[in-house]
């Protein structure tokens, strides 16, 4: 799946750009914590292709979890200092767009397609000597609704709403890792994947409602 995500990026998207028109969106929603997303979509790429076909990227601020099971479960039982967290997601995904006749909206599109996040948390405790970050990248899919509301000729003011779904395969912090299919390097005393999985707030099911603009290139 990682090789046909590099042909689509690499190849295949920038091959089609030739075919069709082109427009470059951008947005700004909420997806488990304000998300910020770049867009480039194809369309009228052929007259028997219906689709439209889009590649972005994202960045999306979050909740990375609970800081005290989290210091537990991947570095030591000390309690002492202040936490502060921060966590975020970077993504990109593939979507294919088709033009749909709901809710007597004159221009809804339905997408789905694959996805591929890398989720940071970071845990700080201040003057307790612990700072440390969990991470993960994870496969996903999406699919959501978009509506597209003309300001001019080229300028759209686009809102959108769907869910994305990830796939966590290990969670991995300081010199410890826990992955799903039970397998532990330097665990702490008895934590497994579950316990891990419980404490971090990695993306898994994640919704997402969004506005913003799509402009057309060409």
């Amino acid at each position: 799946m990682r090789r046909v995500l590099k042909c689509i990026v690499i190849f295949i998207f920038p091959a089609i750009l030739q075919a069709g028109n082109f427009n470059l969106g951008m947005d700004i929603g909420y997806r488990s914590g304000i998300s910020l997303q770049m867009d480039g979509t194809v369309s009228n790429i052929s007259r028997n292709f219906p689709f439209k076909l889009r590649l972005a990227g994202a960045y999306t601020s979050l909740d990375p979890g609970n800081p005290a099971a989290a210091r537990r479960i991947f570095i030591n039982n000390a309690t002492n200092g202040t936490p502060e967290e921060t966590g975020w997601m970077w993504d990109v995904r593939f979507d294919v767009l088709y033009q749909v006749n709901w809710f007597s909206l004159k221009d809804a599109w339905f997408f789905a397609g694959p996805r591929y996040s890398w989720f940071t948390g970071r845990f700080d405790f201040v003057g307790g000597n612990e700072d440390f970050d969990i991470y993960c990248d994870q496969w996903g899919l999406g699919a959501g609704l978009q509506t597209n509301y003309a300001i001019s000729k080229k300028l759209n003011l686009v809102l959108s709403a769907g869910l994305d779904y990830f796939i966590t395969e290990y969670l991995h912090g300081h010199d410890t890792t826990y992955h799903a299919n039970g397998e532990i390097y330097n665990g702490r005393e008895n934590y497994n994947f579950n316990d891990a999985d419980e404490a971090i707030n990695q993306p898994t099911f994640v919704p997402k409602i969004s506005i913003g603009f799509s402009y057309l290139i060409y």
